[in-house]
């Protein structure tokens, strides 16, 4: 279940906040950070609902709000896992998914006059849910995997990248650029035990840097030179740089793995990221 916190009701907000804190000078302080005006087509507005979207107050209090909703689950003896305002309750059937999402839905709407939103909200099986990023297997002892949108939008990310790094240096590239994105990627989904998905990124990330390669060299005579210089005998060489494939199919094939296998990347800093996963898992 996902809730909407721009219609949060300041007043039980408060009421909340101040069975926890006497000070009224924070009282205050936060009652004015709540209604602080927001721009509207140019012109300032009062807010009188909902919380700042992106200000650092705004996850603390969204925390203090929704402690209710976890006494009420561990009251009803529900597992659960939440994360502000996004929750997961797991329970034995479908049917039982669906009368404990309607008398949530209702405690949340009553009790603390929430909105629950019902497009990211559903009644699914674990594994067809995604939870901070993460989903899991369906096998009868589950494991934590990357939820495909998570892998969907890294390689937006770095396709992007890709694209703004075809007239550069590929070391310099992967220094620069893809280290620190995929050093911090992994270091999040570092609880993840499903490795294919890894694996496969790894791989799929070689050939997209194969590829920019082989776009560098733009013409037949560059291809072959490059193709001996990393290894290839004449006659090998040509034949590739001259096979009038594109540079998708040559970064896949026998030759650019030869001239440019993974010890070569390895080399230049790339950060495979199943190797990092099983450092990490070594480490945890």
């Amino acid at each position: 279940m996902a809730v909407s916190f721009d219609r949060v009701n300041h007043d039980i907000m408060m009421s909340r906040i101040a069975r926890r804190i006497k000070d009224k000078r924070i009282l205050r302080l936060i009652r004015r950070y709540l209604q602080a005006g927001m721009m509207e087509g140019g012109v300032e507005t009062q807010r009188r609902e909902g919380t700042p979207q992106g200000g650092p107050l705004s996850p603390l209090l969204s925390n203090i709000l929704l402690d209710e909703l976890d006494k009420e689950l561990e009251r009803r003896g529900h597992k659960f896992c939440r994360y502000a305002d996004d929750c997961n309750v797991y329970v034995k059937s479908g049917s039982a998914g669906e009368r404990v999402k309607e008398s949530i839905t209702r405690f949340l709407e009553k009790r603390l006059r929430l909105k629950v939103n019902e497009e990211k909200s559903a009644v699914a099986r674990p594994w067809e849910r995604k939870f901070l990023g993460y989903t899991m297997t369906w096998n009868r002892e589950p494991r934590i995997k990357v939820a495909d949108n998570s892998v969907k939008r890294l390689k937006m990310k770095l396709r992007e990248i890709f694209r703004r790094g075809r007239g550069r240096n590929v070391g310099r590239q992967i220094k620069d650029e893809l280290t620190p994105l995929l050093r911090g990627w992994m270091n999040y989904f570092r609880l993840a035990e499903v490795k294919n998905v890894f694996e496969e990124l790894d791989g799929w990330i070689r050939r997209k840097l194969r590829s920019v390669i082989w776009r560098q060299w733009k013409r037949s005579l560059a291809r072959a030179k490059g193709l001996m210089k990393r290894g290839l005998d004449e006659e090998r060489a040509w034949r590739s740089a001259t096979n009038g494939r594109g540079p998708w199919w040559n970064a896949g094939s026998s030759h650019m793995n030869q001239a440019y296998p993974k010890s070569y990347f390895d080399r230049c800093g790339l950060v495979s990221l199943l190797d990092q996963q099983r450092r990490l898992q070594r480490t945890s």
